[in-house]
C-alpha cells in the first residue's frame, strides 16, 4: 500500500495488522482519484471508517489543504497516525476516535465543512446512506462536496440521498463504490 500521485507519491503506508480493517487497493484508490480529480486546489477531506487513513493521505498529497480522520478502532487510530507521521503532514491533519454518528455530531458542533468525503464502513451494516444524511442534515458539506462511499457489490445504493445524487457507479469484483454530488439527476 502506497501513496500513488502527488506530493507524497511513492511513500509506504503500514495496514492495519489483523482482520478487523479492508484496506482500499491501490488499483481500486487509482480509479476513485481518476474520477473524482484527480488532483484539487485546496479544500477540506474528511476520512470517515478511516482505516489506515490512506485515502485521505492520498488526497493530501493530491492537493487537499487539511484532512479529518475519524475511525473507533484503537487499532486504526494507531496506524493512522504512524502514516501520517512517515508522510510528514501532522500539522495537516486531525484524527479522533469516535462511533461515526457521534464524530458528525461533534463536527458540526464545531462548524466544520468539507469538500470531499471518504467512507468505507463494514458492508454488512449498510451505513453510507445513513452517513451521508447525516452529513447533509447537519451541514456539513459544501455546495460542491463529493462522496465517495465504497460497499459491497451485492448492496445496490440509492441513486438520491437528500440533496445528493449518485452520479457515477463502478465495481471491481466484489467491491463497489458510488459517488455522490448535490443537485439534480443530469438530463
Amino acid at each position: 500500500m502506497r501513496v500513488i500521485s502527488g506530493e507524497l507519491k511513492g511513500r509506504r503506508l503500514t495496514p492495519v495488522p489483523g482482520h478487523s480493517t479492508r484496506p482500499t487497493t491501490d488499483k481500486v484508490k487509482e480509479s476513485i482519484f481518476n474520477i473524482i480529480g484527480p488532483y484539487f486546489d485546496g479544500g477540506t477531506v474528511l476520512d470517515l471508517f478511516a482505516g489506515t487513513g490512506s485515502l485521505g493521505i492520498e488526497a493530501l498529497s493530491r492537493g487537499m489543504d487539511r484532512a479529518v480522520f475519524i475511525d473507533q478502532d484503537p487499532k486504526a487510530l494507531q496506524i493512522i497516525r504512524k502514516n501520517v507521521e512517515s508522510c510528514g503532514v501532522e500539522n495537516r491533519v486531525r484524527i479522533f476516535r469516535n462511533d461515526a454518528r457521534r464524530a458528525i455530531s461533534l463536527l458540526a458542533k464545531n462548524q466544520e465543512t468539507f469538500d470531499l468525503v471518504f467512507m468505507d464502513p463494514p458492508y454488512h451494516l449498510d451505513l453510507i446512506p445513513k452517513m451521508i444524511s447525516a452529513l447533509s442534515q447537519q451541514n456539513l458539506l459544501e455546495d460542491t462536496a463529493i462522496i465517495v462511499g465504497e460497499h459491497s457489490s451485492a448492496r445496490e445504493l440509492p441513486d438520491r440521498i437528500e440533496a445528493f445524487f449518485r452520479w457515477k457507479f463502478v465495481t471491481y469484483g466484489d467491491i463497489a463504490v458510488s459517488f455522490y454530488k448535490k443537485g439534480s439527476f443530469p438530463s
